[in-house]
């Protein structure tokens, strides 16, 4: 008998309630931030059922996502068959300006040759003009929804750049936001037109994602980054991208435009509290050349005296921060600067640089009691939460039933937030989303001390 073996799966820990959701969902979501584009999951048709429910129940509206609907055949046999179907499938129903391939486990699993694929597809119709084919290797045993998500903006911006002499297309700077919600958008979008930055944002989901009640169905929402303009990204002066996380990461968009095309990478934070926000203001000065506008100046004044009413309320509050690496990091940031103890840091991430990143911004974390953890699920925070005794939890529903479980109350933030409406509403950057979280997390403490109260006091 083979002992090694045996101790190979004796070591095997099953994952119970994933803090993460597969890595073609963040690809999709990419592909949703583009004009005119399609989403295509090359796999089964399960795939595709599960990640269009996740992001109906978080953004409550309808969503298209194709699948080359593998058959036992295909699996056997490889499924190049069936995406050649599907893409003739596209062309047909739709009309694309881009079609986003994204791999699942199943075609990753048996090997399928997608670039060999699409170079014969290519060679088939090369008489004819096909829209813009972009495909990234996303299976979920290797990574995380925000892996996926961060792989479709690089493939997406590696395969449309080019280039080409500067036009009336060409922008200043690039922004990749990361996976934030529409509402954030917007408010990067009127950060950077106060500035009087022009732009190119991938992805750009706030319409397409967020918009408003139609008269007639569309088969592609209206809104999006141009495919032109993506195109053009070369040319820009610089590239933002938001995340400490993205920062350490090997490759980035920022990163390759920085290397093939010179174009400089600004790399600050999620721009979630005071000094994240100064990072990414500070940085749009240096790009622009001009000061940060009144109306900014005004929220950071407001904020901080915000700070300053509710700090009675928060100072000492232990919680327990959870979701994506990145946005974990900023609510960290944003939690010290009020005075909250972030107990417990966990994500499901697995880039191994969560814990580092915190324990630099936190200097004081071992006397503060901080415990930072990547690669859990929920059952392994049940677990750590047994032992802090926090007074509250910050992410997303799926933290709900240990919410429920432990008694402690629940402020959502991130994705997906499921149980409530307005999930894609929730505003998180800049002062004006550290406002509004603040004032969340203020009354949801508030009202659990009033809940728990024996007079149920009614002036505070």
């Amino acid at each position: 008998m083979n002992l090694s073996l045996i101790k190979k799966h004796a070591d095997y820990t099953p994952t119970t309630n994933a803090c993460k959701m597969c890595t073609p969902l963040g690809a999709s979501l990419v592909f949703k931030g583009i004009s005119n584009a399609v989403p295509l999951l090359h796999g089964s048709q399960g795939c595709s059922t599960y990640i269009r429910r996740y992001i109906i129940s978080h953004f409550k509206e309808p969503v298209d996502i194709a699948s080359t609907n593998f058959s036992e055949e295909a699996a056997v046999f490889g499924g190049g068959v069936n995406l050649n179907r599907a893409l003739d499938n596209l062309l047909k129903q739709y009309d694309p300006d881009m079609i986003g391939i994204a791999t699942t486990c199943l075609s990753e699993t048996i090997g399928d040759n997608v670039a060999g694929f699409l170079k014969s597809y290519r060679e088939k119709r090369k008489d004819e003009l096909l829209p813009e084919i972009i495909h990234v290797s996303t299976p979920s045993y290797r990574g995380t929804h925000m892996d996926g998500f961060q792989g479709a903006v690089q493939a997406v911006v590696q395969g449309l750049s080019q280039s080409v002499p500067e036009t009336v297309l060409s922008h200043k700077v690039n922004i990749f936001p990361g996976m934030v919600s529409p509402a954030d958008i917007r408010h990067l979008k009127d950060i950077l037109e106060a500035f009087g930055i022009t732009y190119a944002l991938l992805p750009d989901y706030s319409d397409r994602l967020d918009g408003a009640l139609w008269s007639e169905y569309q088969r592609i929402q209206k809104g999006g980054t141009n495919v032109d303009r993506i195109k053009h990204m070369n040319n820009a002066v610089a590239s933002i991208e938001f995340g400490r996380i993205l920062e350490g990461a090997r490759s980035s968009a920022g990163k390759y435009l920085k290397e093939q095309f010179g174009v400089a990478c600004y790399s600050p934070g999620l721009p979630i509290g005071v000094r994240e926000t100064d990072s990414f203001f500070s940085a749009l000065q240096d790009i622009s050349g001009n000061p940060v506008p009144y109306k900014f100046r005004s929220q950071r004044e407001r904020l901080i005296d915000s700070f300053v009413d509710g700090h009675k309320y928060v100072s000492g509050v232990r919680a327990v921060v959870y979701g994506e690496e990145d946005l974990v990091v900023g609510i960290v940031s944003l939690l010290r600067e009020i005075g909250i103890i972030p107990v417990l840091c966990a994500s499901g991430g697995k880039s191994g640089l969560m814990k580092e990143i915190i324990e630099s911004m936190v200097p004081e974390h071992q006397s503060l009691g901080i415990h930072v953890k990547g690669n859990v699920d929920f059952m392994d925070i049940e677990q750590q939460v047994a032992d802090i005794s926090p007074d509250i939890l910050i992410g997303n529903s799926k933290g709900y039933r240990l919410s429920r479980r432990i008694g402690k109350p629940l402020v959502r933030i991130g994705f997906p937030v499921h149980d409530r409406i307005g999930g894609g509403r929730i505003n998180h950057l800049g002062y004006q989303g550290a406002q509004e979280l603040f004032d969340r997390i203020v009354n949801t403490l508030i009202e659990k001390g009033q809940d728990q109260s024996e007079i149920g006091y009614s002036y505070i």
